[in-house]
C-alpha cells in the first residue's frame, strides 16, 4: 500500500459503506451508448491485431511517431466504424444488456 495510507481506516471505511445491487435500468438510450462504446472498444481491438504487422519504415513512414500515435488512431477508426453503424455488436449488446436487466424495450 502507498505511505500514509492506514489500514485499518481503510477497512473500516469500506465496511461502513453499504453494498447496493446493481439498479435496473429503463433507459434504453444508455444501455444504447454502453453497447455502441464496448462496439468501438472491440473493433479498435481486432484493427490493432490487423495493424501489428505493418512495419512505419520507408520513405513515407512516420517512424517513432506514427508508432507512437497508431494506437490513437485506431481507438478513433473503432469509435467511428461503431459510430456508423459497427459490424452489428452494439444492438446484440443492448439487447442482452436489457434482458439481463429484465427491462422490455
Amino acid at each position: 500500500m502507498s505511505p500514509g495510507i492506514d489500514m485499518q481506516a481503510a477497512m473500516a471505511l469500506a465496511k461502513s459503506a453499504p453494498l447496493q445491487a446493481p439498479q435496473q435500468t429503463t433507459n434504453a438510450a444508455a444501455a444504447k451508448k454502453a453497447a455502441t462504446a464496448f462496439e468501438g472498444v472491440f473493433i479498435s481491438q481486432f484493427l490493432g491485431q490487423m495493424f501489428d504487422g505493418i512495419s512505419t519504415d520507408g520513405p513515407f513512414g512516420g517512424g517513432q511517431g506514427e508508432s507512437m500515435f497508431r494506437s490513437l488512431m485506431l481507438d478513433e477508426y473503432g469509435k467511428q466504424i461503431a459510430a456508423q453503424g459497427g459490424i452489428g455488436l452494439a444492438s446484440s449488446v443492448t439487447q442482452e444488456l436489457l434482458k439481463t436487466q429484465e427491462v422490455r424495450q
